[in-house]
């Protein structure tokens, strides 16, 4: 069954916080009265989640664990599914990877999911109040106004910003070495320092990077030709690029692109849950 209701509005950053921020976004879905199961496929981004109403909880050695507001998805290497019911609304924070963990001065790891401590949490008591005043622009101001405050008090890491920028105008198809010549760094060096900010090697970052390429392109234009796509994006050939996807996704795109059709999303957009 599919929501009853589902809205999704994304809002760009300011200026000042273009290095760190993609985007800011919201999402309001009823999912029903029994509890349901929803899926967030891998893409090349990290997000801080606030959620409202019942909340949502993850599976844990079998077992269901609360998640509080607001948690970090980190980036995944396989999709993740969250469970919920009644109506569940969301204000989050789309953040580069290699500044997410320096952003909120944590330790940075490989977990898709992370429970942390940290002051933003205070914000969850104003937003849940404009919220029921139905005031989402000014809830999502109140965070930006907040990381605009934060941000100043974080020095920019140029290496990485240059690094970021390269993997991001190539969508993840380009060389390591490259991205290094565009830090103006050696191999070793932005390596250590992707490693040391969001816990995975560049490589993982720019594959992932280019493997949201394909999900996207996929689920707004199903029909697509696989083999085509592939040299686009700089795959080595269409195997390569399928082995790929079914490493991030546990399916193939043939698949994910028939469930795509059948969902008949707009083709504007990519859904941010997949109902399961």
């Amino acid at each position: 069954m599919k929501p009853v209701k589902n809205i999704h509005q994304e809002f760009e950053p300011p200026e000042e916080l273009s290095d760190i921020i993609k985007c800011f976004w919201y999402n309001d879905t009823d999912f029903g009265e029994k509890e349901t199961s929803f899926e967030v496929i891998p893409d090349g981004y990290a997000e801080i989640i606030f959620h409202f109403g019942i909340g949502c909880s993850i599976s844990d050695q079998g077992n269901l664990l609360k998640l509080p507001s607001p948690f970090l998805v980190g980036l995944l290497n396989q999709p993740i599914h969250f469970h919920t019911k009644g109506r569940l609304q969301i204000l989050a924070v789309r953040c580069f990877p290699w500044v997410v963990f320096d952003l909120l001065g944590l330790t940075s790891n490989k977990n898709g999911v992370h429970i942390f401590e940290h002051p933003i949490a205070g914000l969850q008591s104003t937003l849940n109040k404009l919220l029921d005043q139905c005031k989402t622009e000014e809830a999502i101001n109140h965070i930006k106004a907040y990381f605009l405050n934060i941000r100043s008090q974080i020095p920019s890491d140029s290496m990485l910003y240059k690094a970021g920028i390269a993997m991001r105008k190539a969508n993840g198809a380009i060389p390591v070495h490259q991205i290094a010549d565009a830090a103006h760094s050696t191999v070793r060096t932005l390596e250590r320092k992707f490693k040391q900010s969001s816990g995975h090697t560049v490589k993982d970052v720019a594959s992932l990077m280019r493997f949201e390429q394909v999900r996207n392109r996929l689920w707004s234009y199903p029909t697509t030709h696989l083999a085509e796509l592939a040299v686009e994006l700089g795959y080595a050939d269409q195997a390569h690029l399928s082995k790929e996807f079914k490493k991030y996704t546990g399916t193939t795109p043939s698949s994910f692109a028939r469930k795509a059709k059948k969902e008949q999303i707009p083709d504007h957009d990519f859904v941010v849950f997949v109902q399961s």
